[in-house]
C-alpha cells in the first residue's frame, strides 16, 4: 500500500476499489508515487474504482502532476476510472470533480463526508475485471 508525507492508501472494504487519504498539500514526489501505484493497478485490473478522502484544506503544490508517471496515469485512468469519487475536498477541487465529470467517460463524484461518498461506492455495482 502506498505511504508517502501526504498521500496514505487505505482499505476502503470494497473490491477494486483503490482508497487514498490525503493529508497535506499533495507535492510531485507524492503524485508521481500514487501513479506509480496507479499504473501497477491499471495493469491488473480492467475497471477500478477510486476514492480520495481529503483531511486537508489544500489539494496539490503547483506543478505536482506534471511527471511522466503523472500524466501517463491520468490518461490511463479515462478508461480504467469507472468511479472517481472524492470526500471532503477542498471547494475549488470538489467543484473541478464534478464538472470533469460531465466531460470524460469516468464517473466523478463529490461528497461532503467519507461515509457518503463509502456509501455511495457501496451502492454501485462492484468492478468486473
Amino acid at each position: 500500500m502506498l505511504n508517502t508525507a501526504n498521500i496514505t492508501e487505505f482499505d476502503a472494504g470494497l473490491p477494486a476499489t483503490y482508497a487514498f487519504r490525503i493529508t497535506g498539500a499533495v507535492t510531485r514526489d507524492d503524485m508521481a508515487a500514487m501513479a506509480e501505484r496507479m499504473l501497477a493497478v491499471f495493469d491488473a485490473h480492467s475497471k477500478v474504482d477510486m476514492l480520495l478522502v481529503f483531511e486537508t484544506g489544500t489539494s496539490s503544490e503547483p506543478g505536482a502532476s506534471l511527471s511522466m508517471d503523472s500524466m501517463k496515469a491520468q490518461v490511463e485512468s479515462l478508461a480504467k476510472v469507472r468511479n472517481y469519487v472524492v470526500a471532503q475536498a477542498p471547494d475549488r477541487a470538489g467543484n473541478m470533480v464534478e464538472t470533469m465529470g460531465k466531460l470524460m467517460p469516468v464517473e466523478a463524484r463529490a461528497f461532503d463526508t467519507e461515509a457518503e461518498a463509502l456509501d455511495w461506492l457501496r451502492a454501485q455495482p462492484a468492478p468486473q475485471g
